[in-house]
């Protein structure tokens, strides 16, 4: 695997299926294993971008991993990979996507793939607009002539030129989401 592959951290108590998991996902990402909680929170790193956590184990359960990983402010996105059906209580959990086994190979790669998108997606739109605020007060504070000769404020215009065109392609890429991205495009034509 190569560097730029992203970390997943497969959590487990039942050993073959989270070895499963991990073989099957090895092929396309950088995986590690853990078959209860307390061994997922040694093995946490800022390298790690998923977690693919079950609910339901002995000792730590998935819910006060995850709980643990929020608290500790990891960026990485977790999906319950779980048996247990999701009630209420799911609400207020911080986990990105939830899936219940059986789970096949095809979901597994479905479901990393989806979040990987949108964590890619989420920071690049978070940069979007802290940058074209910061765009816009400039705007009204200096006069055109001040923006037209500063080289910060030209760079500050180069990065948001460069980050909608990044946004727009996240957007184009997330097609299967035809009701999001219908909404989102909704929402450029008003602008």
């Amino acid at each position: 695997m190569s560097d730029d592959e992203p970390d997943v951290l497969v959590v487990d108590d039942e050993a073959r299926l989270a070895d499963l998991f991990a073989a099957w996902i090895g092929t396309e990402y950088t995986v590690e294993t853990a078959y209860d909680g307390e061994e997922a929170l040694s093995k946490m790193s800022d390298s790690v971008e998923i977690v693919l956590l079950d609910r339901r184990m002995p000792g730590l359960s998935g819910d006060e991993v995850l709980s643990e990983i929020r608290d500790a402010g990891y960026d990485c996105r977790v999906v319950m990979v779980t048996a247990v059906d999701p009630d209420f209580d799911i609400i207020e959990m911080g986990f990105d996507d939830y899936l219940v086994k059986p789970v096949s190979k095809d979901e597994l790669f479905e479901m990393i793939d989806s979040v990987l998108s949108r964590s890619v997606y989420e920071s690049d739109i978070q940069e979007y607009y802290a940058l074209v605020s910061k765009k816009a007060l400039l705007e009204s504070e200096k006069a055109e002539r001040e923006l037209e000769t500063n080289e910060e404020y030209q760079e500050l215009v180069g990065r948001v030129d460069e980050l909608r065109a990044e946004v727009d392609e996240s957007v184009s890429g997330m097609q299967s989401h035809d009701d999001f991205v219908g909404a989102f495009q909704d929402l450029q034509s008003e602008n």
